[in-house]
């Protein structure tokens, strides 16, 4: 019968771009962290005795572990941002795009800004000859904030709201890693990658906000 309509079909609907509190926490949340770094080293470059033991006991794992460490810091340098940015624009996320272009220059930017307010030299200076350098490190320069940490974490909240289930854990898995390993190979002390993921976050939940992120697929019933 052609009067008839078909009962409560399924229809999916495509969820649209929505901005979270919980981005708005990631901001203030990343902030405080690095507030507090930056209160806690100073323009006198403090490395208190707790992170001194935690440099150590990371900088201190086997050697073996360099095989893993290396690589994971590679997803922390600079060219990473834009090889990410044309991944997404040929997957069709343009948002996603833009977004990771603006988290490249915001890390080089704020970054900047930090170390001109906190000096703290790299481990070989703050820490002494007493550590272990694995592989090609700097041994100069200012260490506080680590920008591998910055971006990284960055990219890791940007990239995070657009994969589905467990998958939102690897982005940031991979952060992690990639701060563990400054420390490991001896580039940064302990607080240069946590305050630099704090910023990572910070930069990240800004953008979230500014951008959105995708809402989650719906299923709804109705009539057609």
């Amino acid at each position: 019968m052609t009067g008839l309509a078909r009962p409560h079909a399924r229809r999916r609907y495509r969820g649209r771009y929505r901005r979270r509190a919980l981005d708005a926490l990631a901001v203030l949340l990343g902030l405080a962290v690095l507030g507090i770094g930056m209160a806690t080293v100073g323009d006198a470059g403090t490395l208190p005795g707790w992170e001194r033991s935690l440099f150590e006991a990371v900088n201190g794992l086997p050697d073996a572990l360099m095989v893993l460490a290396w690589p994971l810091q590679q997803l922390g340098v600079l060219a990473v941002g834009p090889v990410l940015a044309v991944v997404a624009l040929l997957a069709g996320r343009r948002r996603l795009a833009l977004a990771v272009l603006c988290a490249t220059v915001a890390k080089l930017v704020l970054e900047r800004m930090v170390k001109d307010m906190v000096s703290r030299g790299r481990p070989a200076l703050s820490i002494g000859p007493d550590l272990e350098l694995r592989g090609h490190v700097p041994t100069v320069g200012e260490s506080f904030v680590s920008g591998h940490a910055v971006l990284a974490t960055a990219l890791a909240g940007l990239v995070s709201p657009y994969l589905g289930g467990r998958a939102k854990l690897v982005p940031w898995c991979l952060a992690a890693g990639v701060a563990v390993g400054r420390v490991y190979v001896g580039a940064h002390n302990p607080l240069d990658v946590i305050c630099g993921a704090g910023l990572g976050l910070a930069i990240a939940g800004a953008l979230n906000l500014v951008f959105g992120v995708p809402a989650p697929r719906v299923l709804r019933w109705g009539r057609r």
